[in-house]
C-alpha cells in the first residue's frame, strides 16, 4: 500500500520560517549554544528537502538577523564559519536537487570571504527551476522598507507608493509569504519580513528549532489549510 501523500493546500506557495530555538536546545542539553546552531543546520536541510518534494515553491529562512551581531563574539564567529562552510558543502546538493538560493539581507555586511561564497553558491544556482530557497542573513525588516524607500526617493520620485517600495524590497517580484512559522515558543515577528508578512497567516510552534522535524511543519501547513484568507473582504463576499 502506498503513502498517502501530505495534503498541501493549493493557496500554499511560500513559507517563512523564524528559526528559533537552537541555543535553548544546546542548553537544555548541557552542551554549548554553538551546538545548537550546527542542528539547526541539519533541520534546515530537512525542511529544504520536505517542502521541494511536497511542491512548495518558496521557502524563506531567518538564520541571522541584523540583530544577531550583539550576540557573543564567540557565537558570532561560529555562525560565520558555519554559514560559510554550509555555503561550500551544500550548494551542489541544492544544484542538483534544481533548488535555486538566494541570500537576502545586507550582504555588504561580512567579510569579502563570505561574500565570495555567497556569489558563488547564487551563481551556481541562478538558473535551477525548482524550490526557491531564501535565507535571510544579515537581514531585517526595518532596515529592507528603509532601503528601498532611499532607492526610490533618488530616483527623484516625489510621491511613493506601495508599489514602487515592493519593487525595491530584497524580495522583489516574489511571492509574498502565506504561512509565516516561528518556532521556540515566542511569538513576535522580530523584524523579520515586517512589509512582506502584512497579510500571512501565521503559527507559532513550542518546539525548538532542531526539534522542528517535518511531521511539525506538516502541522503548521495543515492548520494553515483550515483558515480563510480574506485579504481585507468578508467571509460573505468569499463564498
Amino acid at each position: 500500500m502506498s503513502e498517502i501523500k501530505p495534503y498541501i493546500p493549493e493557496n500554499l506557495q511560500h513559507i517563512a520560517i523564524i528559526m528559533d530555538g537552537n541555543g535553548r536546545w544546546a542548553q537544555k542539553r548541557g552542551k554549548k549554544r554553538v551546538m545548537g546552531h550546527k542542528a539547526g543546520m541539519e533541520r534546515a536541510r530537512e525542511m529544504a528537502e520536505y517542502c521541494g518534494e511536497q511542491g512548495i515553491k518558496i521557502l524563506t529562512l531567518f538564520a541571522f538577523s541584523s540583530e544577531n551581531w550583539k550576540r557573543p563574539q564567540e557565537e558570532v564567529t561560529f555562525l560565520m564559519d558555519l554559514f560559510a562552510t554550509s555555503l561550500k558543502n551544500e550548494s551542489k546538493k541544492l544544484h542538483k536537487n534544481k533548488v535555486k538560493l538566494s541570500i537576502i539581507g545586507d550582504k555588504f555586511g561580512f567579510d569579502r570571504r563570505l561574500q565570495k561564497a555567497i556569489d558563488k553558491a547564487e551563481d551556481l544556482t541562478k538558473d535551477n527551476d525548482g524550490l526557491l530557497l531564501q535565507i535571510a542573513a544579515n537581514y531585517g525588516g526595518r532596515w529592507d522598507i528603509a532601503q528601498a524607500a532611499t532607492k526610490v526617493a533618488k530616483s527623484g520620485i516625489i510621491e511613493i507608493t506601495e508599489e514602487l517600495l515592493s519593487e525595491e524590497l530584497v524580495t522583489a517580484e516574489i511571492v509574498e509569504p502565506d504561512l509565516m512559522i516561528r518556532t521556540g515558543g515566542e511569538q513576535r515577528i522580530s523584524n523579520f519580513l515586517l512589509w512582506q508578512t502584512a497579510y500571512s497567516e501565521l503559527y507559532f510552534s513550542d518546539a525548538l528549532w532542531p526539534d522542528f522535524n517535518s511531521d511539525e511543519l506538516q502541522k503548521a501547513i495543515d492548520d494553515f489549510a483550515k483558515r480563510q484568507r480574506r485579504f481585507g473582504q468578508t467571509s460573505e463576499q468569499l463564498d
